[in-house]
Formats: C-alpha cells, sequence, structure tokens
C-alpha cells in the first residue's frame, strides 16, 4: 500500500536537521480506506500497536511499515543503518490541545516517520507539525507539513531535531513508525505504554464514578 518510490524521490534537508517530507505515499482514497479499519480509539495521544486490534487496510499499512525496504529507504534517505533494528509503532486519532508542544526525542530514538492520513485539513486551526530552527519558538520554522492524507515527515533523531505542532483539538489520524537503538529499549516503551493506558483507563473509571454520585 504505501509508495515507497515517494519516499525515494523525496528530497533530504539536512539543515536545521535531517529529514525528508514526501507526498503521495498514500492517496486519497486508500487513507480513506485505512480510516474505515482504524482501530476502535477514543482517547487522545499515540497508543502502542501491540495494544490494538489491527485489521483490513489499516494492517496492509502496518506491514509496510514492519518491511524491511522502508528501513531500508529511510537508511539510505536520512544517512542511517536502520536494517535490522527494532521498531515500534504508536497510533493516533485524536489530539488535545496540549500535545505538539516543542520537544525533541530521547537517544533511544534513531529515527522517526509519521504517515497522515486525514481527508483535508486547515493548518490556521493548528496540528501542522513544524521542523524547527531551535528549542525556544514554535514560529521559527524550517518547514510545516499538514497532515493530510499520504504526506510523510521522517527525520534522522540528533541534539538539533526540535519539532511539534501548533495546539490543536480533534480528529488526527497519523501512524508513527519509531526505529530504537535496541531490543530492551522497545521493551521498556512497550511496557510503558501498556501501563500509561491502564493507568488512563483507571483514571477515566474514577472520574466517571465520581459524576455519578
Amino acid at each position: 500500500m504505501l509508495d515507497f518510490d515517494a519516499l525515494r524521490n523525496a528530497r533530504t534537508r539536512t539543515e536545521p536537521f535531517t529529514y525528508i517530507v514526501a507526498e503521495g505515499a498514500l492517496t486519497r482514497d486508500q487513507a480513506a480506506e485505512v480510516r474505515r479499519d482504524y482501530p476502535a480509539i477514543d482517547k487522545t495521544g499515540y497508543l502502542p500497536l501491540s495494544q490494538l486490534d489491527s485489521k483490513g487496510k489499516f494492517q496492509e499499512l502496518i506491514e509496510d511499515l514492519q518491511s524491511e525496504e522502508l528501513a531500508e529507504v529511510l537508511s539510505e534517505k536520512l544517512g542511517l543503518d536502520l536494517v535490522g533494528k527494532p521498531r515500534m509503532i504508536t497510533v493516533r486519532k485524536l489530539s488535545k490541545l496540549g500535545d505538539g508542544r516543542i520537544h525533541n526525542d530521547s537517544v533511544s530514538k534513531i529515527c522517526t516517520m509519521l504517515v497522515y492520513l486525514n481527508d483535508g485539513w486547515d493548518k490556521s486551526e493548528g496540528g501542522a507539525i513544524r521542523a524547527l530552527n531551535g528549542e525556544d519558538d514554535m514560529d521559527d520554522y524550517a518547514e510545516e507539513v499538514e497532515p493530510l492524507a499520504g504526506n510523510v515527515f521522517a527525520f534522522a533523531r540528533s541534539e538539533t531535531s526540535w519539532h511539534g505542532h501548533p495546539p490543536f483539538a480533534g480528529e488526527r489520524y497519523v501512524i508513527q513508525t519509531t526505529f530504537l537503538t535496541s531490543q530492551k529499549e522497545l521493551d521498556r516503551k512497550e511496557n510503558r505504554g501498556g501501563i500509561q493506558m491502564k493507568l488512563k483507563k483507571i483514571f477515566e473509571r474514577f472520574q466517571t464514578g465520581r459524576k455519578s454520585t
């Protein structure tokens, strides 16, 4: 499903960090099919794939994101060696206003790729990711990528790979693939994600109970 040639043909930027922006990695119709088969998600944030049901066209896209071809293409485009590295896939459907603040990824992450799946977007409402020139100013950016169907933003983690997006609340479909330094780091992040989901459910049940009393 994923058009790997769209990734191969993307220009590699090296300032303020190494990244690519690709368009047309999925067609609008393919993205609609993936959204149709999306896992049932009613929480904000990225959820680990291991905690979700995967089927249909959504699963087809996941298989491409788990492929060796993706590791080879991103290795070439970003100047990395990703073949054989463990990868973590996380899935988002909903954003809250506090998401997307300026940040840099931890050193356990080698590379991250975001595949966007939204049918339309008004970037004046926020939610478009930015490759930032520094850590202090969301409006000081080298490039902005709207989360439209088929758009891809992939970058190598470095000391300067600051990124984020202006606040947005609502539906924002995106699948994130992260290559990690070791299986140990993958296991740690997967376990932490599962614990966070359980704590979130407990908190939500507690809040529901309070409202009903």
